[in-house]
């Protein structure tokens, strides 16, 4: 699973994105709250900052920027200073604004303050919401409908966030819908916490969390088998591919005309503000899907987006690196650290385009001692990724004769595992571990100081390729063959 969610991160490219929806601005006053105001029995919020940041549809577009998608807005502003900051604040995230249409009905606008004692996290004390939510006029639609029939050329996908202030009325959302099936461009849909959602008839693919699923069909939606039954009746009241119903930090149910219906369980996450998950699991959807990507596979990553998301405090964009991270680390712990070479290159490759520096050493490790516990920890100081060459039985016998080693390579390799400093393990059967080394492509070749720098394998490589040889320091006395001939003596 690992490797393919990675690849697939890794196709997402810049796809060109049509999303339309309701635009908003958050903005946030922080203050201090240590006294009660005379005039009534409320706490005086004394302020020190304000924040401002894209919200409702405008978070889906910072999240879509982040993962690499051009994206074409396509909704309505205010002629006020909240609308010009918000059309300023989408255009920073490279997107084409040609389709924020400025109306006469304000910015919507979240405003909320937030007041903190002493040293404490701020918490929020009240929310003020600035907006007119009454459908936009026919002018209004006519003029979004074109705007999104230019930015539909050449698109990818076209994504519908509603949050039913407006802009998505059922007559503009059939509209749209229809011209991109036309076109042969998928729909995606958040909707709007609604009875009828029948205005989304046709679409692709629908994904809502447990209440909307409850709201929209009247039925309870409290676990796998629930869900199933909601997801399915969507799937065929509102003649869609595929419906994904979120569960919180349990995962996902999709239902879908390609496969049987499943659950898709995601881990557990220490949750930190569940605010913007939903919005980071339809960009990453709508990524997935304009990557080539099954439903399966897309709502997979969805899962491990929205459980990143939950992380953060607040709605912050999760970006592609922090996917495969988060992806990568998770591999570790289920599967370990050993790989073969096809895997460890593509993993590799990820660390290095994060920055991470590689280090690499090989050696037989045949009856572990403190002078490899050692050895190990110098080699891991050395960069962030240590990538440890073990010697297979064969190669072994090979290189030090029939008797040896002592220890066979499946119980080295699984005593290696646990040494913490390592990050990965490859076994390699040839007498020299160069054509690895050319393959790892470290920044730092890490042997012993018993070697000289020009005798350590694959020296001329690293250095070739802008890296460096270190030698680690040795331990007196600690080596496999003294521990050997001490066990010999102790029992002849």
């Amino acid at each position: 699973m690992a490797a393919r969610l990675v690849d697939l991160v890794s196709r997402f490219g810049s796809p060109k994105v049509v999303l339309a929806g309701d635009f908003m601005l958050d903005r946030y006053l922080f203050g201090s709250t240590d006294r009660v105001s005379p005039e009534a029995p409320i706490p005086v919020l004394r302020f020190k900052r304000e924040e401002s940041r894209l919200g409702g549809s405008g978070f889906v577009l910072a999240g879509l920027a982040t993962l690499g998608a051009t994206v074409s807005a396509i909704g309505v502003c205010g002629d006020d200073s909240s609308g010009k900051a918000m059309c300023n604040m989408i255009a920073r995230h490279g997107a084409n604004t040609a389709g924020l249409i400025t109306t006469g009905r304000p910015t919507v606008e979240k405003v909320r303050l937030l007041g903190s004692s002493e040293d404490r996290t701020a918490q929020q004390m009240i929310r003020l919401d600035i907006e007119e939510t009454g459908p936009i006029d026919q002018d209004t639609e006519d003029r979004l409908f074109h705007a999104t029939s230019d930015a539909l050329d050449g698109a990818t996908v076209l994504c519908l966030e509603d949050y039913n202030k407006g802009v998505l009325t059922e007559s503009f959302t059939r509209r749209l819908i229809a011209m991109a099936k036309s076109r042969g461009v998928p729909v995606l849909i958040d909707p709007a916490r609604l009875n009828d959602y029948s205005k989304y008839r046709g679409a692709t693919l629908i994904k809502l969390n447990r209440p909307e699923a409850e709201k929209a069909t009247g039925l309870p939606v409290k676990d796998e088998a629930t869900a199933k039954i909601a997801a399915e009746k969507l799937l065929e009241m509102l003649d869609l591919d595929a419906v994904v119903v979120t569960m919180n930090d349990k995962g996902s149910y999709l239902a879908s005309r390609t496969g049987q219906g499943q659950f898709l369980a995601s881990r557990p996450r220490q949750v930190a503000d569940a605010t913007g998950a939903g919005d980071m699991v339809i960009a990453t959807l709508t990524m997935a899907i304009a990557a080539g990507a099954d439903f399966h596979e897309a709502v997979e990553l969805a899962n491990v987006v929205g459980g990143l998301e939950v992380e953060k405090l607040g709605c912050v964009p999760i970006t592609r690196d922090e996917i495969i991270a988060d992806i990568l680390t998770e591999q570790h712990h289920s599967a370990g650290k050993e790989r073969d070479l096809e895997s460890l290159v593509a993993e590799l490759n990820v660390h290095r385009r994060a920055g991470r520096r590689i280090v690499f050493t090989n050696g037989c490790f045949d009856l572990i001692h403190l002078g490899h516990v050692k050895y190990f920890q110098f080699a891991k100081a050395q960069g962030d990724i240590l990538v440890v060459g073990v010697n297979t039985d064969d190669s072994i016998s090979r290189l030090k004769g029939p008797k040896r080693p002592v220890v066979n390579e499946h119980d080295r390799v699984g005593v290696l595992e646990e040494l913490e400093s390592i990050d990965y393990l490859i076994r390699f059967d040839t007498d020299t571990p160069l054509e690895l080394i050319r393959a790892v492509r470290p920044n730092v070749l890490v042997k012993g100081a018993d070697y000289a720098k020009e005798a350590v394998v694959g020296w001329e490589i690293v250095e070739a390729d802008g890296g460096h040889v270190a030698l680690a320091p040795l331990i007196d006395g600690r080596s496999t063959s003294s521990v050997i001939r001490r066990i010999l003596e102790a029992y002849s």
